[in-house]
């Protein structure tokens, strides 16, 4: 199993109504990064985009019709879509403090509890990569060990597990899976053509979970939170 993650939205700063962490699954990761390539390479009208290495979603040069065609090929290309998202403001309070929102363990949850949906698995192999982020607060070694903690008992003791921040510059598949959570973007954000995006690869998804929901009403009902 081939996991590729990435996410869109801000934690911090200006924030957007929606966070949303994912990507897709694949048993194959050699196909479906060929898949995008020679999509780019043969649709792509604007050459500094055909050839570019890293084509991201949010790339300015993009026209809405090649969002849409290039997402509606990407659905075709059997991958498995999981995500998780969650309103920004139901950030709960052990990750947040007086100075504002502590991302790095919070990034680290998200990620783990993403992952935890898609197991247990029998695969003995369980190989997640990453866009590579600076997290603060948490060293990529950390990271790495706090989710192999929370995944392991789900795994199969023989399973090879590989947790790898890399590059999207360097990988296909995690510029798909910036795509991906592209569209999952504009579709909780209700950004422009969202429900167009998200009709053309619904069929792929086998994971979509909220995280947080009504964690602050829930809490309200204990005490009063001082960040609230």
């Amino acid at each position: 199993m081939y996991i590729f993650i990435d996410e869109s939205g801000n934690l911090c700063g200006k924030q957007s109504e929606f966070f949303v962490v994912g990507g897709f699954i694949t048993n194959d990761p050699r196909r479906t990064a060929r898949v995008f390539r020679k999509w780019q390479k043969r649709k792509f009208i604007n050459k500094k985009l055909r050839y570019r290495a890293e084509l991201k979603f949010s790339d300015t040069r993009l026209t809405e019709e090649m969002r849409l065609k290039t997402l509606g090929n990407l659905a075709q290309s059997d991958i498995r879509i999981f995500y998780v998202f969650f309103k920004v403001k139901n950030i709960p309070e052990n990750y947040r403090n007086k100075k504002g929102v502590e991302t790095g363990l919070l990034y680290t949850e998200i990620v783990e509890q993403a992952l935890r949906f898609l197991l247990p698995t029998g695969d003995l192999e369980f190989r997640v990569y990453r866009d590579f982020r600076q997290l603060k607060g948490v060293s990529q070694s950390k990271f790495n060990e706090l989710l192999k903690i929370g995944l392991s008992p789900s795994l199969s003791k023989k399973a090879v597990v590989q947790l790898e921040a890399v590059n999207s510059a360097d990988n296909t598949n995690i510029q798909i899976a910036d795509w991906i959570c592209g569209a999952l973007f504009r579709y909780y954000n209700k950004g422009k053509n969202g429900d167009k995006y998200f009709s053309l690869f619904k069929n792929s998804i086998v994971v979509a979970e909220e995280l947080f929901k009504d964690y602050w009403e829930n809490f309200a009902k204990n005490k009063k939170s001082p960040f609230k």
